[in-house]
Protein backbone atom coordinates (compact mmCIF):
# COMPACT_ATOMS: atom_id res chain seq x y z
CA UNK A 1 0.00 0.00 0.00
CA UNK A 2 2.85 2.21 1.11
CA UNK A 3 4.65 1.34 -1.98
CA UNK A 4 1.75 2.71 -4.08
CA UNK A 5 1.36 6.14 -2.52
CA UNK A 6 4.57 6.59 -2.88
CA UNK A 7 4.55 5.14 -6.59
CA UNK A 8 1.44 7.80 -7.35
CA UNK A 9 3.11 10.97 -5.80
CA UNK A 10 6.56 10.43 -7.93
CA UNK A 11 4.84 10.22 -11.09
CA UNK A 12 2.31 13.19 -9.83
CA UNK A 13 4.96 15.23 -9.01
CA UNK A 14 7.32 14.42 -11.87
CA UNK A 15 4.24 15.16 -14.23
CA UNK A 16 3.44 18.62 -12.55
CA UNK A 17 4.39 21.67 -15.12
CA UNK A 18 5.54 24.42 -12.32
CA UNK A 19 6.26 27.25 -14.77
CA UNK A 20 4.43 30.64 -15.04
CA UNK A 21 2.44 30.69 -18.75
CA UNK A 22 -0.27 32.77 -19.69
CA UNK A 23 -3.53 31.48 -19.98
CA UNK A 24 -5.05 30.04 -23.08
CA UNK A 25 -7.83 31.92 -24.54
CA UNK A 26 -10.12 31.14 -27.67
CA UNK A 27 -9.35 34.90 -28.52
CA UNK A 28 -7.26 35.34 -31.90
CA UNK A 29 -4.93 38.18 -32.16
CA UNK A 30 -2.54 38.86 -34.98
CA UNK A 31 0.94 38.75 -33.51
CA UNK A 32 4.50 39.63 -34.45
CA UNK A 33 7.33 36.69 -34.40
CA UNK A 34 8.53 38.54 -31.65
CA UNK A 35 5.56 38.42 -29.47
CA UNK A 36 4.77 34.89 -30.44
CA UNK A 37 4.90 31.91 -27.72
CA UNK A 38 5.47 28.30 -28.19
CA UNK A 39 2.23 26.79 -27.59
CA UNK A 40 2.09 24.42 -24.45
CA UNK A 41 3.09 21.18 -24.66
CA UNK A 42 1.52 17.81 -22.84
CA UNK A 43 -0.69 17.72 -20.42
CA UNK A 44 -0.78 21.84 -20.19
CA UNK A 45 -1.92 21.64 -23.85
CA UNK A 46 -5.30 20.10 -22.55
CA UNK A 47 -6.51 23.29 -21.07
CA UNK A 48 -7.59 25.05 -24.17
CA UNK A 49 -8.96 28.23 -22.91
CA UNK A 50 -9.09 29.96 -19.74
CA UNK A 51 -10.70 33.29 -19.67
CA UNK A 52 -12.29 36.03 -17.77
CA UNK A 53 -15.86 36.17 -18.97
CA UNK A 54 -17.66 39.92 -17.69
CA UNK A 55 -21.16 39.50 -17.20
CA UNK A 56 -21.32 42.69 -15.25
CA UNK A 57 -24.90 44.66 -15.61
CA UNK A 58 -26.01 48.15 -14.25
CA UNK A 59 -22.61 48.89 -12.29
CA UNK A 60 -22.59 45.74 -10.45
CA UNK A 61 -19.10 43.74 -11.42
CA UNK A 62 -19.86 40.57 -12.01
CA UNK A 63 -16.81 38.87 -13.68
CA UNK A 64 -16.01 34.71 -14.07
CA UNK A 65 -13.62 32.39 -14.90
CA UNK A 66 -14.46 30.33 -17.76
CA UNK A 67 -11.99 27.22 -19.19
CA UNK A 68 -12.49 24.62 -21.09
CA UNK A 69 -10.42 21.04 -20.87
CA UNK A 70 -9.98 18.21 -23.45
CA UNK A 71 -8.37 14.94 -22.16
CA UNK A 72 -5.68 14.10 -24.81
CA UNK A 73 -4.45 11.51 -22.70
CA UNK A 74 -5.45 7.84 -23.15
CA UNK A 75 -6.89 7.76 -19.49
CA UNK A 76 -9.15 9.13 -17.46
CA UNK A 77 -7.84 12.10 -15.74
CA UNK A 78 -8.08 14.75 -12.83
CA UNK A 79 -7.00 17.69 -13.19
CA UNK A 80 -5.19 20.68 -10.90
CA UNK A 81 -4.02 24.54 -11.89
CA UNK A 82 -3.33 27.28 -9.82
CA UNK A 83 -4.04 30.76 -11.32
CA UNK A 84 -3.17 34.52 -11.07
CA UNK A 85 -4.71 37.68 -12.44
CA UNK A 86 -2.41 40.46 -12.56
CA UNK A 87 -2.51 44.17 -13.93
CA UNK A 88 -0.78 46.26 -16.02
CA UNK A 89 1.85 46.88 -13.58
CA UNK A 90 2.18 43.68 -12.38
CA UNK A 91 0.44 43.82 -9.28
CA UNK A 92 -1.40 40.20 -8.28
CA UNK A 93 -5.13 41.09 -7.66
CA UNK A 94 -6.17 37.50 -7.23
CA UNK A 95 -5.15 33.79 -7.42
CA UNK A 96 -6.86 30.67 -7.06
CA UNK A 97 -6.89 26.68 -7.63
CA UNK A 98 -9.24 25.05 -10.06
CA UNK A 99 -10.20 21.29 -10.55
CA UNK A 100 -11.69 19.00 -13.06
CA UNK A 101 -12.33 15.55 -11.99
CA UNK A 102 -12.82 12.33 -13.90
CA UNK A 103 -12.24 13.53 -17.61
CA UNK A 104 -12.58 10.73 -19.35
CA UNK A 105 -10.54 10.06 -22.41
CA UNK A 106 -11.06 12.51 -26.04
CA UNK A 107 -13.95 14.08 -23.33
CA UNK A 108 -13.99 17.80 -23.27
CA UNK A 109 -15.42 19.96 -19.91
CA UNK A 110 -16.45 23.25 -19.62
CA UNK A 111 -16.14 25.29 -15.94
CA UNK A 112 -16.72 28.36 -14.54
CA UNK A 113 -15.84 30.00 -11.20
CA UNK A 114 -16.60 34.10 -10.09
CA UNK A 115 -13.89 35.97 -8.45
CA UNK A 116 -13.72 39.33 -7.04
CA UNK A 117 -11.94 41.54 -9.56
CA UNK A 118 -13.72 45.02 -10.41
CA UNK A 119 -13.04 44.86 -13.94
CA UNK A 120 -11.23 42.92 -16.89
CA UNK A 121 -9.41 46.06 -18.14
CA UNK A 122 -6.00 45.36 -18.09
CA UNK A 123 -5.76 42.27 -16.52
CA UNK A 124 -3.58 38.95 -17.70
CA UNK A 125 -4.08 35.44 -16.16
CA UNK A 126 -1.38 33.46 -15.54
CA UNK A 127 -0.60 29.49 -15.09
CA UNK A 128 1.24 29.24 -12.58
CA UNK A 129 0.87 25.23 -11.75
CA UNK A 130 -0.70 22.85 -13.89
CA UNK A 131 -1.34 19.16 -13.11
CA UNK A 132 -2.81 16.15 -14.62
CA UNK A 133 -2.98 12.69 -12.79
CA UNK A 134 -4.69 9.51 -13.72
CA UNK A 135 -8.43 9.51 -12.02
CA UNK A 136 -9.42 6.08 -10.09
Amino acid sequence: MVVIVIAVLVIAVRDSDESTTPAPSTATTAKTSQDQTQAPQGERADLISFQLDDRSEAGFANIWLAWTIKNSSSAKSDYSWEWEAVDASGTRLENGSQWETDVQPGQTTRGQYPTTLKTVKGIKLNITSFNRTASY
